[in-house]
């Protein structure tokens, strides 16, 4: 009895699968996964764009490497719309008692937020909600999740440790500070203890300032806030800032780490083809 001849199957593309009408179905697909994407994430945070990419490096917590958890140049983060969460500032979780004690965002208490400027319309800055000071119906100023109320002026010591230039330490510190307006004072975790605000810096430092104008940086009004930053997808952002030419901030660790990941991502079809494909496993055991 004569053995039949196997079947042979290939891979070589039909009718359908050539030319410009497949070039054409292709990028609609892709472009239909793109909106797809798009839409299901501006859906979950309220916002769009729904992620930013981060530019400097006034929020990392390790200079030369940067960390995973705290936000580095070329992280994506996600923002959530202010309609779909609440801010929780440094001293609210840090003060034993208060309902959000102990509540931790990128590395250290309180949310981190993305502001602009005064209203501006300069790029958005992304730093950490430190304190929140609200005008009192009686005339004074509170400050949420602590013990002042209604007071002249606000004078409170911030859970954040400072060095000092004598080699010691201290801790940040508002003394004395009368809010021109409602809103959030603002710094970044890598900012050398320096409130964004530079009226309420007690140390004689300076703070941000608005760009061209050079008017000081205000309190943050919920108006300014275009959303809290939420969850990261670190490195990835690198490669916008490499075409818009502004990468000089992003660590060598960062490069390195996204080299990587978009290895993983080119070699993954032949690895789970390797994996899939029975032949290939009873080869290797032959």
């Amino acid at each position: 009895m004569s053995e039949e001849a196997p079947i042979l199957l290939t891979s070589t593309p039909g009718p359908r699968d050539t030319g410009a009408g497949w070039l054409v179905r292709e990028a609609i697909l892709a472009g239909g996964l793109v909106v797809l994407i798009l839409s299901s994430m501006w859906l979950a945070t309220g916002t769009f764009p729904p992620m930013v990419v981060v530019e400097s490096k006034s929020m990392m917590h390790d200079e030369e490497d940067g960390s995973v958890g705290a936000i580095d140049p070329g992280d994506l983060v996600l923002v959530m719309s202010m309609e779909r969460t609440n801010i929780v500032t440094l001293v609210e979780a840090t003060q034993e008692g208060n309902e959000n004690y102990g509540y931790e965002s990128h590395g250290m208490p309180g949310d981190v937020i993305i502001y602009k400027k005064n209203g501006g319309s300069e790029t958005p800055v992304i730093h950490r909600a430190l304190l929140e000071v609200r005008l009192n119906e009686s005339g004074g100023w509170d400050v949420p999740g602590t013990t002042l109320v209604n007071v002249e002026n606000v004078t409170w010591t911030l859970d954040i440790e400072c060095s000092s230039y004598h080699g010691g330490t201290y801790q940040m510190q508002v003394e004395q500070w009368t809010p021109p307006n409602e809103g959030y004072l603002t710094a970044g975790d890598n900012n050398d203890c320096m409130i964004d605000q530079p009226s309420a810096n007690s140390q004689g430092k300076s703070g941000l300032f608005t760009f061209p104008e050079g008017n000081p940086v205000l309190p943050v009004e919920d108006e300014w806030v275009v959303g809290v930053a939420s969850s990261e997808i670190p490195w990835i952002g690198a490669i916008k800032l490499l075409t818009s030419g502004n990468h000089g901030s992003v660590t060598s660790s960062s490069w390195n780490y996204l080299s990587l990941t978009i290895l993983l991502i080119l070699a993954s079809p032949l690895i789970i083809d390797y994996f899939s494909n029975p032949q290939n496993r009873s080869e290797e055991e032959e």
